[in-house]
């Protein structure tokens, strides 16, 4: 399978098996864009006989038989014999720890119910946290690097308790042969100099939401009181940021049908000083805010105009949804599996519950036991673990599957009611922004 396109002047070919990216100049372009499976040469002579030399045509086609030859065109479909089972073997990697279903924020599009995940608002425990990392600790098997990422509402509103986790995290350290990776997603409107002190010594990467202009910002991020968070947010970032000393984070945007001119909030965020950023499309359906059919044209427009400015700068920031690897990316087995959850990741609510995920929070049926028990529900684990990119129909025969791994699982649960339905709105979005990511490594090459 191949898939083609046109931007920025160039004419791209991906080979969607071996990942291999040819540009190409107008001639093969045409060629290789009528074909699905690999050509003869008489069938190149004729479909395109008087549009060139026959001796060009012939050279071209070789060209074409010599990259076949070597598997980087046209290649054939791997052959990977996936067993689910295998998967809840593997051991946990990461837990997102919900240290808090309280938030001091209302924001309009939360999927978390602003902040109580419709649970009620809580704070975890001590005693539930800890038994938390003692799980992760348990269930890793031989992994030596596991993740702890403190998640709300707003893990900060139970600073104490993600102080006490860190602390314990690194007494298991030693005793287990493990290495903890601390990580917190936040919207700094509260955050103290001591807070921001202990986020910077201690956490490996920090999340910060920000959606960009005041205007953009402040319409969906309001305080409890309902007023906007700008000023608190930037003046708080800055606080962190600041002072990471090389240490990753990035500013986290969401873009809705409201702004769909996003890249002037991605310029704005450049504008005052951050350099790790990432703006996403809002997920969800039935609000006037959420991104709509009629809504594509406009956004796929502004990401390829945005991409083909990108592509041109020299500066040394960051747009995640532009950064793929397409040299040293993972291997194939991790590329048809998107995020492990379930299996690899899991979710701990402030009760002790597990989930697959943390968008699952809050589902009852989507509960897989909790950190008394245990994972109880196998069932539940594997229908996750053959939620790859062979196991939904749509995503089989799509060029974009082993970039996207078969997406979002909570995206399609929220908007299909099954998470082996994508999402056809977001399933869109990425594909562009696979091409935009793609031209802009051919650009910079």
């Amino acid at each position: 399978m191949i898939h083609t396109y046109k931007m920025n002047g160039y004419n791209i070919v991906l080979d969607v098996n071996s990942g291999s990216i040819h540009v190409t100049d107008d001639i093969t372009y045409e060629i290789l864009n009528a074909f699905d499976t690999m050509p003869t040469k008489e069938q190149v002579l004729s479909l395109f006989k008087g549009r060139n030399t026959e001796d060009r045509l012939t050279d071209v086609w070789q060209e074409i038989k010599e990259l076949y030859d070597e598997g980087v065109l046209y290649s054939e479909d791997p052959q990977i014999a996936l067993d689910p089972e295998l998967s809840l073997y593997k051991g946990l990697k990461a837990i997102c720890l919900h240290v808090a279903h309280d938030c001091n924020l209302r924001c309009e599009y939360c999927f978390a119910s602003k902040g109580d995940y419709k649970t009620g608002r809580s704070l975890m425990s001590k005693e539930i946290a800890l038994k938390a990392l003692d799980y992760l600790v348990e269930h890793s098997g031989r992994r030596k690097n596991i993740e702890v990422d403190f998640f709300g509402g707003e893990p900060l509103m139970n600073f104490d308790v993600v102080k006490a986790a860190v602390e314990y995290g690194k007494s298991l350290e030693e005793k287990f042969g493990k290495k903890f990776f601390f990580t917190m997603t936040t919207n700094a409107v509260h955050v103290t100099e001591e807070q921001a002190e202990f986020l910077n010594e201690h956490m490996g990467n920090i999340v910060i939401s920000l959606d960009g202009r005041k205007s953009v910002n402040d319409r969906m991020r309001k305080n409890a009181a309902g007023k906007g968070t700008y000023e608190q947010i930037v003046k708080n970032a800055k606080k962190i940021t600041d002072n990471r000393k090389g240490k990753p984070y990035f500013i986290r945007g969401t873009f809705t049908s409201l702004n769909k001119d996003f890249s002037e909030d991605v310029r704005h965020i450049r504008s005052l000083g951050f350099r790790e950023i990432s703006i996403e499309p809002v997920t969800g359906k039935g609000e006037s805010f959420h991104i709509k059919e009629e809504d594509l044209d406009d956004i796929l427009r502004e990401y390829e105009k945005f991409a083909i400015e990108y592509a041109k700068d020299d500066t040394d920031y960051r747009f995640y949804h532009f950064n793929i690897d397409i040299y040293d990316g993972p291997c194939l087995s991790k590329r048809i599996t998107a995020s492990g959850s379930g299996t690899e990741y899991v979710a701990v609510a402030p009760d002790g519950k597990i989930y697959p995920c943390h968008q699952f929070v809050g589902q009852e049926e989507f509960a897989i036991g909790d950190l008394e028990t245990g994972i109880t529900d196998r069932q539940m684990q594997l229908k996750f673990a053959s939620a790859h990119v062979f196991g939904k129909e749509d995503c089989k025969g799509c060029w974009a599957k082993y970039f996207c791994s078969g997406g979002c699982h909570a995206n399609a649960y929220y908007t299909n009611g099954d998470i082996f339905k994508p999402d056809k709105i977001a399933c869109t979005l990425q594909k562009k922004r696979i091409e935009c990511a793609i031209m802009i490594q051919v650009a910079r090459s």
